[in-house]
């Protein structure tokens, strides 16, 4: 009996006071714009007034990059997503999105929106790459693109790319995604074949970028850490706007021919946010 009691004297404090679900979605809304998407999803399943206002054009319209119609324009995907909401917009962009067929992904990081990209080494300018007495181009499970180009040997070494596109406003880093020795598996067990790396502990490898708009950035370093994918940082430029397509350059060269060079696995040339720069990186598939 007074268990009973209790426990309509609870329903009924319950019910005198408001709880989250009656904090209307307006003002639920208002503070969601404030957070990230992350934070924003997890907060989703506190009531229905959160669930509603987590969906919210209002609210996903902040994490979407300015120029994000350019985006869904260059993925072919505008005219699909027109009735989409800016909260499907976001989710669809946050996947690797292939374009320039298939050479290039495009994709928004989930926590702060901000644009990345990666270029495959197909995409790429490489001396000698038609000459299967240097290059060669390999099937391999650690590269996003299923494949990557092997160098054997060679004595004049340049690798050279270039992008143009309408990046949102920020810094941004550029990196050329590399690997001594070439992998592959036996046994359902990952081995690296050492055999043709050589020339790379005699000279650094010098890297290059340079942007239409006059930026330039110049560095050097050795290649070392055989059998491990690395992000070699190249440099960083910065966006102003992005009413017009900044044009990129980057570029590796090793061309001393007083030796030769080889055993170099050249996979993809990332691009991303300078808030989240990883200078090395041993990420198996180049995420």
């Amino acid at each position: 009996m007074g268990a009973g009691i209790s426990v309509f004297a609870a329903e009924g404090e319950t019910a005198e006071f408001p709880g989250l679900g009656d904090i209307p979605e307006g003002c639920v809304a208002s503070v969601l714009v404030h957070l990230d998407p992350v934070e924003i999803c997890r907060l989703a399943g506190l009531s229905r007034s959160f669930q509603g206002a987590s969906s919210a054009d209002y609210v996903w319209e902040s994490k979407l990059p300015g120029n994000y119609r350019y985006l869904l324009d260059v993925l072919g995907e505008e005219d699909r997503l027109a009735k989409a909401t800016k909260k499907e917009i976001y989710a669809r962009l946050c996947r690797p999105n292939p374009f320039d067929g298939g050479a290039k992904e495009v994709w928004l990081e989930k926590r702060t929106g901000g644009v990345c990209m990666v270029i495959s080494s197909k995409a790429l300018s490489i001396t000698g790459i038609d000459d299967r007495r240097y290059w060669n181009h390999i099937p391999t499970e650690e590269s996003r693109f299923q494949t990557v180009a092997y160098l054997q040997q060679i004595w004049w070494f340049e690798v050279v790319g270039e992008i143009e596109f309408r990046f949102p406003p920020g810094t941004y880093s550029l990196y050329f995604r590399l690997q001594l020795g070439r992998a592959s598996k036996r046994l359902g067990r990952r081995i690296c074949n050492l055999e043709h790396i050589h020339g790379w502990d005699l000279k650094p490898v010098k890297f290059q970028i340079s942007t239409s708009d006059g930026q330039h950035a110049l560095s050097q370093c050795y290649l070392d850490e055989p059998g491990t994918w690395i992000h070699y940082h190249v440099g960083d430029f910065m966006v102003a706007a992005s009413d017009e397509p900044m044009r990129v350059k980057f570029s590796m060269i090793q061309i001393d021919c007083t030796h030769t060079k080889g055993g170099l696995c050249v996979d993809s040339v990332l691009i991303r946010p300078s808030r989240s720069r990883k200078v090395r990186s041993s990420v198996p598939n180049g995420g």
